[in-house]
């Protein structure tokens, strides 16, 4: 999975938001607001990661369970696939 290259991240005062840019900010209503953990994975998504990927990554990053991070992982994706920010 990746981020689309018409999506892109950005830390405006105390909040990270992804925006559309190019096409995409005709069809896509508004931004998308992040918390520090949504950031994180954002930005390994942006590489290109899988699912396993994500989940080991926010383990070595942050003191959460394996099943928390299996779960916290599925949801944001269904949301970023939800917006169609994700490929």
């Amino acid at each position: 999975m990746k981020i689309k290259d018409d999506f892109v991240m950005r830390k405006m005062a105390d909040t990270t938001v992804v925006v559309p840019v190019g096409s995409n900010a005709i069809d896509f209503n508004g931004m998308i607001n992040l918390n520090e953990t949504g950031a994180f994975l954002f930005e390994i998504l942006q590489q290109g990661a899988t699912n396993d990927e994500l989940v080991s990554k926010l383990l070595d990053e942050y003191d959460v369970s394996r099943e928390q991070a299996c779960k916290d992982v599925d949801i944001f994706v269904k949301k970023l696939k939800d917006a169609d920010i994700i490929e």
